[in-house]
């Protein structure tokens, strides 16, 4: 059974008009009635958790498959390094910090600012194409060898590709992989655990797709960006970067919402917000206005389309930005 519009607004109806203790049954009906494929909500507003519910997968403090929220932490780890001077910023050109020989064409021009805005101007490797992407012998050299079908910095086209190539570059600037980033930037300074996920034959961790992490835990990177960086008094990812990454260089053909770094901009009740989105029905939401982090897990197997599943999911957040 598919998590229908009707049940979505008619839980959330419930949950955002009662008590405490009836918001938890509000939101338990619903999911029984109509969330199979919904894993987990969790809601944070003023700095504190407001409702954390399972429904499926494995809980509230366990790994869960992000998807390509992935690529929103991938950006958050960039800006980290940029900060640490690993990186020399967002203008760098890509082919010489992956030790490359100059291509002889438009991907000479290619910048870290291309591959977080995702207007690399390269063939997607995502959609149809993601299958022989991934079967490929490399996947940075695949990714950087797909046809030129735009300009460097013009349009948006979403492809994870991109992102595996950024953190490549990622790796190879600090000596670390992606986990070992994610675990020492991430992780331990906000007590967050990230499970190893797939890597390539290189042995390079997958960029922008299928990272895991509990969430509880995607919940306070929310909280975190919402905090301008800051988590439990320490500095994790620099202000400036934040609202560099907030700052629209691109609109998705699909949804229509404005792209920064690794976040999709739009309005949810009435407010500005930016959120990252999974495959399946993952999603980071932050309302800076309302003060208010969205964090929601689901099903990573089934395809969540915006006119279906997300669109059933961000009719949720809308709900809840307006009533909570």
């Amino acid at each position: 059974m598919r998590i229908t519009r009707r049940g979505l607004m008619a839980g959330t109806a419930a949950v955002l008009a009662a008590p405490a203790l009836a918001q938890e049954q509000g939101f338990r009906e619903m999911a029984t009635s109509h969330a199979d494929r919904l894993h987990s909500l969790v809601i944070r507003q003023g700095g504190a958790e407001v409702f954390a519910e399972s429904y499926g997968g494995r809980g509230l403090d366990a790994p869960a498959n992000v998807k390509s929220v992935s690529k929103t932490l991938v950006a958050l780890l960039t800006g980290i390094a940029i900060g640490r001077g690993d990186l020399p910023g967002t203008e760098a050109k890509v082919l010489p910090l992956l030790g490359r020989a100059p291509a002889g064409d438009a991907r000479d021009d290619l910048t870290i600012d291309h591959l977080l805005s995702m207007r690399a101007g390269l063939e997607s490797t995502s959609g149809a194409n993601y299958g022989a992407w991934v079967t490929s012998r490399d996947w940075v050299e695949t990714a950087l060898a797909q046809e030129m079908v735009a300009r460097p910095g013009g349009r948006f086209i979403y492809s994870t590709g991109g992102w595996h190539v950024l953190g490549a570059v990622l790796a190879r600037a600090t000596g670390e992989s992606l986990l070992t980033l994610a675990r020492d930037w991430l992780g331990a300074p906000m007590e967050i655990e990230f499970a190893p996920w797939v890597r390539d034959r290189q042995g390079r961790y997958l960029g922008g797709n299928d990272m895991a992490l509990s969430p509880r835990g995607l919940s306070r990177i929310g909280q975190m960006v919402l905090d301008d960086g800051r988590w439990d008094g320490a500095d994790i990812v620099p202000a400036d970067w934040i609202a560099e990454s907030w700052q629209a260089r691109g609109r998705s053909p699909f949804s229509g919402d404005r792209y920064g770094y690794g976040w999709f901009l739009t309005t949810l009740g009435g407010a500005e917000a930016a959120y990252g989105r999974g495959y399946g029905g993952q999603m980071l939401a932050v309302v800076p206005e309302r003060e208010i982090v969205i964090a929601i897990t689901s099903d990573p197997s089934q395809p969540a389309r915006s006119r279906g599943y997300f669109g059933d999911l961000r009719d949720l957040a809308e709900r809840i930005v307006e009533e909570i």
